[in-house]
């Protein structure tokens, strides 16, 4: 008798089943995780030109200003917390998304960013 190779159904309807849930946990996810990315990435921008040197206003004016591209619903200029390291001056942010996952089930995720990390 030859031995039989292959996947079976059941197998096949579970890998299916599971590669099915991490897809839409993905796309559920990844939304937060592109705007934690864009933040990171005006930073990154702010710090390149400059424009961590001016007065607080000046910096949430250039914060807004590169946040009208990246279109971050989630931190406002007002939402950033400024404070001074020698004669640098440190952009962060903390925020909190809730997203939505299945009937009652909800992710919460913490992100955090600075000026700090961008350099």
């Amino acid at each position: 008798m030859r031995k039989q190779r292959g996947i079976t159904l059941m197998g096949t309807i579970v890998t299916l089943g599971v590669l099915g849930f991490v897809g839409i946990m993905a796309a559920k996810l990844l939304p937060a995780y592109m705007e934690y990315a864009s933040v990171k990435k005006i930073f990154r921008t702010m710090v390149q030109g400059g424009q961590t040197k001016g007065t607080v206003r000046d910096i949430r004016f250039s914060y807004e200003k590169l946040n009208a591209i990246e279109d971050v619903k989630s931190v406002r200029g007002e939402d950033l917390e400024i404070t001074k390291s020698g004669n640098e001056a440190v952009v962060s942010a903390a925020w909190s998304v809730k997203v939505p996952l299945v009937a009652n089930i909800s992710a919460c995720i913490d992100f955090e960013a600075s000026t700090e990390s961008a350099q």
